[in-house]
């Protein structure tokens, strides 16, 4: 009887997984991908050099699907709601990390810099897992500058939207709508950097993914601004 609550929740996040996995391949089999700059990371990947990608927690869901299936290291949260989300992406082809700047911290980084030593992308969201909402975190940092890595921002808009009431505001885009992904210029944080330095390269990282923000929720061509809507 003592196994019975493992079972219990082991089954339950199985379930989770292939619930969300469903849920993200109806959701956008509508949804139309318009990528912008991607030679900013494609390079990178016919050197066989990794990158380390930096977004906002709340533009996470479009990226999650464009890069389905590459094995991109993900560091996710160890609050309760951690296993649910590892499940659900690991299932769709990423690898996951547990740990974050609150709980497992120190844990979390070292298992990032490890998969980046192994030759994997890494994926890390600067305002999470619990905000505030973009405020680039020093996190991802850290990692970049003991990997020796670049660090390449990415921004994402849609032609239509919901936003959850949670912390981030987190993005969903609705059905039909055409969903923005831009990729910034890579950016390299030098062995040696102080904190000063960490500080002014992570405003930099915080004011280009706010223009690229900017950028992915101009009108699109031929008419049409993205048009936010919120979930209760």
């Amino acid at each position: 009887m003592s196994r019975l609550p493992a079972l219990v929740g082991e089954a339950r996040f199985r379930a989770a997984g292939l619930l969300g996995q469903g849920l993200l391949r109806g959701l956008f089999a509508t949804v139309r991908i318009r990528a912008e700059a991607e030679e900013s990371f494609l390079r990178f990947r016919r050197e066989r050099t990794p990158v380390i990608f930096v977004v906002w927690h709340g533009h996470l869901l479009p990226l999650i699907h464009r890069h389905r299936g590459t094995g991109i290291v993900v560091l996710v949260s160890e609050h309760a709601d951690g296993e649910y989300i590892s499940r659900v992406i690991e299932r769709i082809g990423f690898s996951t990390v547990r740990g974050s700047s609150t709980r497992g911290g120190v844990g979390g980084l070292k298992g990032l810099i490890r998969a980046a030593r192994a030759g994997r992308d890494l994926a890390l969201t600067v305002d999470g897992p619990r905000g505030p909402a973009r405020a680039f975190k020093p996190g991802a940092l850290l990692v970049a500058q003991a990997v020796g890595l670049p660090l390449v921002p990415i921004a994402v808009g849609a032609s239509a939207q919901w936003r959850l009431p949670s912390w981030d505001s987190f993005m969903v885009p609705r059905p039909f709508s055409v969903v923005r992904i831009a990729y910034g210029e890579p950016r390299r944080l030098a062995p040696d950097a102080g904190r000063e330095t960490r500080e002014d390269t992570a405003r930099e990282l915080g004011h280009e993914l706010e223009r690229l923000s900017s950028r992915c929720s101009e009108p699109l061509p031929g008419g049409g601004r993205t048009k936010p809507g919120v979930l209760p």
